[in-house]
């Protein structure tokens, strides 16, 4: 079981790494530093889990895939403000730049969580 927690807390912050990393690369109006990246990963992590949670328990009663995948898209761009605001080398400026980041991020995080679900069931049947 830890060794699965491992995995998924692995997966997730490769896939923010990814896509920070990613985003400043391709976006003009997308600026950080190697400890923003590192500073970014770890408050976008924490302020995507609790914007999740909340929207996922506390808001919807009945979730489904659609649902969920809009919420994840909704808590991706929620966690880029908040880390916009909170890491001071981190700088997004501009329409733009926040859709284009929030749709790297949003799809590099659904693969790193794909790659590690199936890292989990590789585990469970070997």
């Amino acid at each position: 079981m830890i060794a699965r927690l491992g995995i998924r807390i692995a997966s997730s912050l490769i896939g923010i790494v990814i896509g920070i990393v990613l985003s400043a690369a391709i976006f003009d109006g997308f600026s950080t530093s190697s400890t923003g990246i590192v500073e970014a990963t770890i408050v976008f992590w924490i302020v995507f889990l609790i914007v999740n949670f909340l929207a996922l328990r506390v808001l919807i009663r009945q979730p489904s895939v659609g649902l969920a995948g809009l919420l994840a898209l909704v808590s991706t761009i929620v966690s880029l403000v908040i880390v916009n605001l909170l890491v001071s080398d981190i700088s997004i400026h501009g329409a733009s730049a926040y859709l284009g980041a929030t749709l790297v991020i949003w799809i590099s995080t659904a693969v790193a969580d794909t790659v590690g679900r199936r890292m989990i069931r590789a585990r469970r049947r070997g």
